[in-house]
């Protein structure tokens, strides 16, 4: 069974959550501020396929937890927002979230956006587990990236999900409804820079020059092209 851990103040409406997806075959821990929150990390990091962060907390807040959790997992994150300001799901982007949902929601839409995610970072025993570019490997059977020194690039869900889209899809130019279908579920609106800091923060994370990018170029008023040459293995 799947298990969630939530963070949010409100009692009320961590209980209606829990109710909700353990109805749907979800194991859920709840905590009610930022202490509580990372002693159950704590202990089951290892276990957790997702994590749902409450922005506004008594003790601290959603961006700093999403922080430290990025600092020692790349278990999936979803905000919530109490906002609508666009930059709170901006700054939960940049952090390492891999989704945001704003308050008001309805627990229907947020067990989408769950499925959702843990569909697309679900491991499946791939044809192909090697994607290798200009000194870096991408390892689909453990999700990670390596750089040509051997290092381990630090990526989210989201970002591993896009950066696979792009390799193998080398050479072609992707518009950004498909991009966005393919590492949220859904299409993004006009307003919507979500996925142009996903694409800055993953050149950052691949030393790609965001001003003269040559791994991940921008074609103006069609999308993005990854432009590297890739190779294969199976093993």
């Amino acid at each position: 069974m799947r298990k969630i851990l939530i963070v949010d103040d409100d009692q009320k409406t961590r209980e209606l959550l829990k109710t909700y997806l353990e109805k749907n075959q979800y194991e859920v821990l709840l905590s009610h501020n930022g202490e509580s929150f990372l002693a159950a990390l704590q202990q089951y990091a290892e276990q957790l396929s997702l994590v749902i962060l409450d922005v506004m907390l008594p003790d601290t807040d959603g961006f700093a937890l999403c922080k430290q959790v990025r600092q020692r997992s790349n278990v999936p994150i979803i905000m919530l927002t109490a906002s609508s300001d666009e930059t709170d799901r901006i700054v939960g982007l940049e952090l390492g979230a891999d989704d945001y949902i704003a308050k008001p929601y309805s627990p229907r839409e947020l067990l989408a956006r769950i499925k959702a995610i843990l569909r697309r970072t679900a491991q499946e025993a791939p044809s192909v587990r090697y994607y290798r570019f200009v000194g870096f490997t991408l390892d689909l059977a453990e999700r990670k990236v390596i750089a040509q020194d051997g290092q381990l690039v630090a990526l989210t869900g989201l970002d591993f999900q896009l950066l696979k889209y792009f390799v193998e899809h080398p050479g072609v130019v992707l518009d950004r409804s498909v991009l966005c279908e393919e590492t949220r579920g859904r299409d993004a609106g006009p307003l919507d820079r979500s996925l142009d800091v996903q694409i800055s923060r993953l050149r950052l994370r691949l030393n790609d020059d965001g001003k003269q990018p040559a791994l991940i170029k921008t074609v103006r008023g069609a999308g993005y092209v990854f432009s590297a040459d890739v190779a294969v293995a199976h093993a």
